[in-house]
């Protein structure tokens, strides 16, 4: 027998630890594979934490309520098939890399590296350290088919495809330096006088991680904004049109939504370099366009799921991507990966009222589009026959870009090719 530990996996991008919420499985009981030990609370999504081996639970070590470090061990599971002396332990992904690197060398173990390259899958830790040991990179790693509950990559999974592997060639991707990030100097707050009857409110945790979350997004891109107006008339007209037919024909509402997203998506593939992240003096061009949708909960919060591939669905496709997501982020029902790999983020100010606005970048990507609250407005019209005024729907669009990357030029051009998008629309399109 020998005993092994389980450890909180990553829980999303910048995501550093949880807050145990419940047990699961009880001292004593059995685990099989998959099973879920527990449940955990980040301040983007509550969620069960899985289990890689089968064998016995045999120790708890933390109490429900207790806070939980990313890779920190948790629970121990005794399991057969090895000798009782040995103590099975999945080590941190930080010492495996710092075993691959050189004191004074520059170059990095091309597939440990990869590890850590972000991606849209979930891997526990287990899996990411067979990995590394077996030289399987990240790339390599998402193509490998998952049996796993919501298909997860399971260890059995990595450990047959390894046996099997003997003939595949490996691939390698390229190396990217690891840049430690700087440490934010924290700033005395200005003491503040309290008068009577002044009310003291303490942050709550997730308004805590939020605001450290902005203000690390402040603190790391230049932030510049830039605005259009669109005119989105034919737009709406479209959308009353069909909206009835859409409904009774695929069981789900057409909102603006999925509408204007499909104009970001489409506008991301025309200009590529608004779909990167910086990691250092290194630009990462992004292979998929996975859209992150600025989602409001009922507590006032906001969480934003992740369309993937949002550049490759049709129109049901996204308004069914759509308020799927957005129905589970108010139900508590998002797993962790739906909250990953997002490339460029949407937020809907307009659904608060709000014209226009300057949104923070959601990190590591480097541009957030606000759109702004649809309005009937008197407008010029051209026409052949000469300029008249008439009423028209009109938006506006607020874009914040990273200027140690993104332009002035490529951000303007950017938000100009997204209203042209949606002042081109078709009136007479199908669904």
């Amino acid at each position: 027998m020998a005993k092994v530990e389980i450890k909180l996996p990553k829980m999303g991008e910048s995501v550093d630890e949880a807050t145990l919420t419940a047990w699961l499985k009880n001292v004593g009981d059995t685990i099989k594979l998959d099973d879920g030990i527990a449940e955990v609370a980040t301040d983007k999504v509550d969620t069960e934490v899985p289990s890689e081996i089968e064998g016995i639970l045999v120790e708890q070590l933390f109490k429900v309520g207790d806070i939980l470090k990313v890779d920190q061990a948790f629970a121990i599971v005794e399991v057969e098939g090895t000798d009782s002396s040995e103590e099975i332990n999945v080590p941190e992904l930080k010492e495996i890399i710092q075993e691959e690197v050189k004191v004074n060398s520059s170059s990095i173990n091309h597939n440990v590296d990869g590890l850590t390259k972000s991606s849209d899958h979930f891997y526990s830790p287990l899996v990411k350290n067979i990995a590394a040991k077996e030289n399987i990179s990240m790339l390599e790693l998402d193509s490998i088919k998952g049996t796993g509950a919501d298909n997860r990559l399971t260890k059995n999974d990595l450990l047959d495809y390894i046996k099997n592997r003997s003939n595949v060639s490996q691939q390698v991707v390229p190396v990217v330096p690891v840049v430690e990030k700087q440490e934010i100097k924290k700033v005395e707050s200005t003491p503040i006088s309290l008068s009577s009857g002044d009310e003291i409110i303490e942050m709550t945790r997730m308004g805590k991680l939020i605001s450290q979350h902005m203000t690390h997004s402040v603190h790391t891109s230049a932030h510049v904004q830039s605005f259009i107006e669109a005119d989105v008339t034919n737009m709406v007209k479209w959308r009353e049109k069909v909206k009835s037919k859409f409904e009774k024909a695929e069981g789900e509402k057409l909102t603006f939504t999925p509408i204007l997203l499909q104009a970001v998506a489409k506008t991301l593939r025309d200009y590529p370099m608004m779909n990167i992240s910086v990691d250092g003096d290194t630009i990462i061009k992004k292979k998929t366009i996975n859209l992150g949708m600025a989602t409001s909960l009922d507590d006032g919060n906001l969480i934003v799921p992740v369309i993937k591939n949002a550049d490759q669905l049709n129109m049901v496709g996204m308004a069914k991507a759509v308020n799927n997501l957005a129905n589970r982020a108010r139900k508590n029902q998002l797993k962790p990966d739906d909250i990953q790999g997002g490339t460029f983020t949407v937020t809907n100010i307009g659904s608060f009222g709000s014209i226009f606005g300057t949104p923070i970048i959601n990190q590591p990507q480097v541009g957030i589009l606000a759109l702004g609250a649809i309005r009937k407005t008197p407008a010029v019209i051209e026409t052949a026959d000469g300029d008249f005024i008439g009423i028209r729907h009109k938006m506006y669009l607020s874009i914040s870009y990273d200027h140690r990357v993104v332009n002035g030029a490529l951000g303007g051009m950017f938000v100009k090719r997204v209203a042209e998008y949606l002042e081109q629309f078709d009136i007479n399109q199908d669904i």
